[in-house]
């Protein structure tokens, strides 16, 4: 399954103080983060986020979204 086969965001749960690697090429086999698939898709590679707090966040899941990896309701479109 791709990142992207969603159709829908992803729900992340993370922690103030994670560090989480969500997939850029779309081919992990361990949505929505990374896997290291990308080293055979060159050109591409994983969004590093941050947690500054407690907090869901809600990441592409249909590969449309203008503010990746973040769902911005392009699916909706």
């Amino acid at each position: 399954m791709s990142i992207y086969d969603k159709g829908e965001p992803w729900a992340v749960e993370v922690k103030a103080g994670d560090t989480i690697w969500v997939c850029g090429c779309g081919h992990t086999k361990t949505p929505p983060m990374c896997d290291g698939s990308h080293q055979e898709h060159p050109g591409t590679g994983p969004f590093e986020i941050k947690a500054e707090k407690d907090d869901t966040l809600w990441l592409c899941g249909c590969g449309k979204s203008g503010n990746l990896p973040y769902c911005d309701g392009s699916h909706n479109r």
